[in-house]
């Protein structure tokens, strides 16, 4: 792929990097922000391989393509994208720092550095990768019996009695919460009322196949593969669920963005020009599929990730539709700034679920995370705009609108919980 294909770039900006990159140092951060920041020392980035850890999905695009577009190497970096089998291995080498950084679960992140889920440490969330374009699919038997939606499947289970098990990624991530959410919505307890197991997201499908499990969520291409092979059906998407939520993060720990602030910028840069390629236009993301597909990445079909990433959904039973919500990786930045209240929401549903036994300090524990002052450097100096508020507020399907500014009352005002 020739560097004329990037589209929305201009030849004079690539250039002025590429000499910047040339120089031996990200000079291109000193004086492109107001007050020349860090100009006292060399800007170059102090680590310049970067081997960061990504799990078979197409939320790993960014990640993906920032290294194989060389986005990388124009910011001082080279990005080495490190094929991960499960999120329990990605929490293990993110703390042990047999990975720099990775794309990650927000949920995970925030569990790791609460103690929950696994070992405690000190950890950082220095962007968003994407929003949306997650789903919860039923196998093909419950849907055969009626059971296609929450309330539905709620009618199955309670006519049919038997243990229903259900799999999320992994037990603090985004897809347990958005199954956990979902179904307790319908008044179905995912403690009491069945049970929800931890299966990696490539082997959801062939799980499912065999009848290991009634149900999963997962990320993309999983809920579309189910649909190719004819052993699931679209119930709700997640965008469907909570529109623009916040989904993976490029996360590592807070001793890495402390010793290697520079390198962090770099990488945090690379990936967002990344971004803003794939959004660019369909031609660019035809060819994020056609990458991303290939064996070293997700190892799937092209199919099964080209059609909902432009938004053409289908759920298993003959209804097609287009979704303007599907995933997105940039959207004018909205979806790689780091607001605090994305964060909080994960440590509101881990007090919920009897995860964390006590309400912790909310908006403390996401200022500790979420490198919001690192990403408005990084964003200055691309000039992508910032938010004015580092809140924001949104209204889920069952109703409920979380803002994030009482996070003890909305954590107890579920009526299902643990």
């Amino acid at each position: 792929m020739t560097q004329q294909s990037y589209g929305p770039f201009k030849p004079a900006r690539r250039d002025f990097i590429k000499k910047a990159s040339a120089a031996g140092s990200a000079a291109l951060f000193t004086g492109m922000l107001p007050g020349g920041a860090w100009a006292a020392g060399s800007d170059a980035p102090e680590k310049k391989e970067v081997k960061i850890g990504f799990i078979p999905l197409t939320d790993c695009a960014s990640v993906v393509m920032a290294s194989v577009l060389g986005f990388d190497k124009k910011y001082g970096v080279k990005i080495t994208p490190s094929k991960e089998a499960s999120w329990a291995g990605v929490r293990d080498k993110l703390v042990n720092g047999e990975l720099d950084m990775s794309h990650v679960l927000y949920g995970l992140i925030y569990g790791v550095h609460v103690g929950a889920g696994g070992p405690k440490k000190e950890m950082a969330a220095l962007m968003g990768l994407n929003r949306n374009g997650q789903s919860i699919t039923l196998s093909k038997a419950l849907a055969d019996k009626g059971a296609v939606d929450a309330p539905s499947l709620a009618k199955v289970m309670a006519k049919e009695k038997r243990e229903y098990t259900f799999a999320g990624t992994f037990p603090t991530s985004t897809h347990t919460m958005w199954l956990n959410y979902w179904l307790a919505s319908a008044d179905i307890s995912p403690i009491k009322d069945a049970k929800v197991i931890v299966v990696p997201p490539p082997q959801m499908v062939a799980n499912m196949r065999v009848g290991n499990m009634d149900g999963f969520c997962v990320g993309e291409p999983w809920g579309e593969r189910a649909i190719i092979d004819k052993v699931g059906v679209t119930a709700i998407t997640t965008q469907d669920i909570w529109k623009d939520h916040p989904e993976k993060v490029l996360g590592t720990r807070a001793e890495f963005v402390k010793a290697n602030p520079n390198t962090c910028r770099a990488v945090m840069m690379a990936v967002m020009e990344a971004s803003q390629w794939i959004d660019a236009n369909l031609s660019n993301k035809m060819k994020m599929a056609e990458t991303v597909a290939e064996k070293s990445y997700i190892n799937t079909s092209v199919d099964a990730i080209n059609q909902r990433i432009l938004g053409r959904y289908q759920n298993g039973m003959g209804k097609t539709w287009d979704d303007k919500n599907h995933m997105k990786f940039y959207d004018d930045g909205q979806v790689n700034f780091p607001y605090l209240s994305d964060g909080m929401w994960f440590l509101t549903q881990f007090k919920r679920w009897g995860i964390l036994k006590e309400h912790p300090d909310y908006l403390a524990v996401a200022k500790q995370i979420n490198q919001i002052d690192l990403y408005k450097e990084v964003a200055g100096a691309m000039k992508v705009s910032v938010p004015k508020d580092v809140m924001r507020s949104s209204k889920l399907f069952d109703g409920t609108v979380w803002d994030g500014k009482d996070p003890k009352k909305y954590a107890d005002g579920f009526k299902v919980h643990a």
